[in-house]
């Protein structure tokens, strides 16, 4: 059966809180110190001016591809010169004509110096007259966004402090929402009115993105790409590089891999939100847990002094937890067997009370003092959580539940737009198609030749376009750039099922349009690339609007182009935009430039791919 098209709104209805937040962020910068301003724009880390010659601004691994874009109205070819750190000329060639480009608005040409492999820094590309942003090509490319995109949920916990000697001395804080004053805290957290008349403890888990409300359904996906990342390097023979002491987070030295300790944070959360037995509709989730009124910006966690509140449950938040849970049971079994034994429980509890309540949907209008991510298709989500369950229990009813799903069957779970909270068909492909089990020879081969295709299809679609990016021309919507970086984790996945280096190809060039290598000639990744985002929208990270706090830290993705404009600074700032245009690195614009989780979390995973070597 046709299933339904991904929303062209990834971050849902936080839309509707559109004219509140933009109120509120222009009181803010009213209130802001007058120096502020300036003193993000002549700071150290500004960002240089943009380039005609597009490129990957961290750079290319030496095996991997090395392409470039150029901005150019001629037809006929132009000469490109590949220069080392000396200015000696170290490749040469011209370029292939691309043409209109229809996401960017832009004429393109292409430079390929694939061929060239020898390691070095500071490399610039020339292309009639126009010079890129240096750009390095080294093994080791990957290492240090591998670290830095993992740190960065890290720096979103709630409910520990952050530590200078893990995070810095400029993103130290203490713990936030722990109830100390003015804090109200997640440890005592009432619900909504009419909802529930008991309190709940749900410390801990991840700030979703710039606001400090925490999501299950966000946060599900989330965790279940960490977790994810972690099962595929260690099936491949990549698991030390995420193993311990590997990543920055104060559980390092306890002899269980890093990634899975920053992933347990979460974890442990998501199954405070579980409804105890004895309490209607038991073992179902809450949706979420934030503030009851909009806080402004800037808000630092321990300062929020707004009330926290526990929303309705729902059955896309239970089955988040149902899926995220099962994952947990089967890869934390060789490392803590009882936190194991402890998701699969609540795995099934989850499981049951969604089967036993299969449309309870969280409603669009509750967006006040958070986002609502409502969501009125939950088919893909039992789909997940019944891949997962089977999975990791190999038990009849969790098989019964995959292969009569029209999920299993259908031949557009991959959408071109990419996976997300809203649409997680996908993810119970990727589960069976990658996870050892019993389903039939027949039935394997299927679900494997679907992944190969949806990745074939990424690849003819990045043929046709000026940037290469896995992405067609409609698809620039809120938040963008995770549903490029998901589309390059399923030619990841192709890659591993089949050897095949074009799928590898796809996935690090995924990289390149994230790193530079587009219509803005932005990196869209802090800290990496001499023209990188720097003030994204967030209530703690906003240097932008209070110079005595920082900028984001190193490896924080934004949103992206979003041809929507739907925040005040992008429909003032934007108009006109093409497409892959429509961003700009301002704090004020939450619907281009704000950081999330769920957009995170596939950086993290492609980082981490594309530094394993051998």
């Amino acid at each position: 059966m046709p299933l339904p098209q991904l929303p062209r709104r990834p971050r849902g209805a936080r839309t509707a809180t559109a004219l509140l937040t933009g109120a509120l962020l222009l009181i803010a910068a009213q209130s802001a110190p007058a120096a502020s301003t300036a003193a993000a724009h002549t700071s150290p880390g500004a960002s240089a001016a943009p380039s005609a010659v597009q490129v990957n601004q961290l750079g290319y691994l030496p095996d991997g591809p090395k392409r470039a874009t150029v901005v150019s109205p001629s037809t006929t070819a132009l000469p490109w010169r590949l220069r080392d750190a000396a200015g000696r000329t170290a490749a040469s060639g011209t370029t292939a004509v691309r043409g209109a480009d229809a996401a960017s608005g832009q004429s393109a040409h292409l430079v390929d110096f694939s061929s060239y492999q020898r390691t070095g820094t500071g490399y610039t590309l020339t292309v009639d007259g126009r010079t890129s942003h240096p750009f390095d090509i080294r093994a080791n490319l990957y290492d240090g966004l591998r670290a830095d995109s993992m740190s960065f949920f890290y720096q979103q916990r709630s409910g520990i402090p952050i530590e200078a000697s893990l995070a810095g001395a400029a993103y130290a804080r203490p713990a936030g929402h722990l109830g100390a004053a003015p804090n109200q805290g997640d440890t005592t957290v009432p619900c909504v009115s009419g909802v529930c008349d008991y309190t709940r403890d749900v410390r801990g888990g991840w700030y979703d993105a710039g606001d400090q409300g925490k999501y299950v359904v966000n946060g599900g996906l989330a965790v279940w790409q960490l977790v994810n990342s972690f099962e595929r390097a260690k099936r491949t023979g990549h698991a030390a590089a995420l193993g311990d002491s590997t990543l920055r987070v104060p559980e390092r030295g306890n002899r269980v891999p890093d990634v899975l300790d920053e992933a347990r944070w979460e974890l442990e959360f998501l199954m405070r939100m579980q409804i105890p037995e004895g309490k209607p509709r038991a073992g179902m989730a809450f949706h979420k847990v934030h503030d009851a009124a909009w806080t402004g910006l800037p808000t630092r966690p321990e300062q929020d002094a707004e009330p926290r509140e526990l929303h309705a449950p729902s059955t896309a938040a239970t089955l988040n937890l149902a899926a995220a849970a099962a994952q947990c049971a089967r890869v934390y079994a060789p490392y803590d067997a009882a936190f194991a034994a402890r998701c699969l429980d609540s795995a099934r509890r989850a499981w049951a009370a969604a089967q036993a309540n299969p449309d309870v949907l969280a409603p669009g209008s509750d967006s006040t003092g958070g986002g609502a991510y409502d969501d009125s298709e939950v088919g893909d989500e039992f789909y997940w959580a019944a891949a997962e369950l089977y999975a990791t229990t190999g038990e009849a009813r969790y098989r019964d539940a995959v292969t009569s799903s029209p999920y299993h069957t259908a031949s557009d779970v991959f959408s071109p737009f990419g996976f997300s909270w809203q649409a997680t068909g996908a993810l119970g492909r990727l589960v069976l198609a990658t996870v050892p089990n019993r389903l039939p020879a027949a039935d394997l081969a299927r679900l494997r030749a679907s992944v190969v295709s949806a990745a074939d299809a990424q690849l003819s679609r990045m043929a046709g376009q000026g940037y290469a990016v896995p992405l067609p021309a409609d698809g620039y919507v809120w938040g963008s750039n995770g549903q490029v970086a998901n589309n390059g984790t399923v030619m990841a996945v192709a890659y591993e099922l089949t050897e095949q280096r074009r799928y590898r190809t796809g996935a690090l060039e995924t990289l390149d349009y994230l790193l530079g290598r587009n219509a803005l000639g932005q990196s869209y990744v802090t800290g990496y690339g001499d023209r990188a985002s720097q003030n994204q929208h967030h209530r703690f990270w906003a240097h932008q609007y209070d110079a005595s706090l920082p900028n984001p830290p190193a490896g924080s993705i934004a949103g992206g182009a979003n041809a929507g404009l739907q925040d005040p600074v992008a429909v003032e700032k934007l108009q006109g935009c093409a497409p892959a245009a429509c961003y700009i690195d301002d704090i004020g614009s939450y619907s281009t430039n704000e950081v999330a989780i769920n957009w995170n979390a596939p950086l993290a995973w492609l980082a981490a791919f594309a530094a394993e070597r051998g």
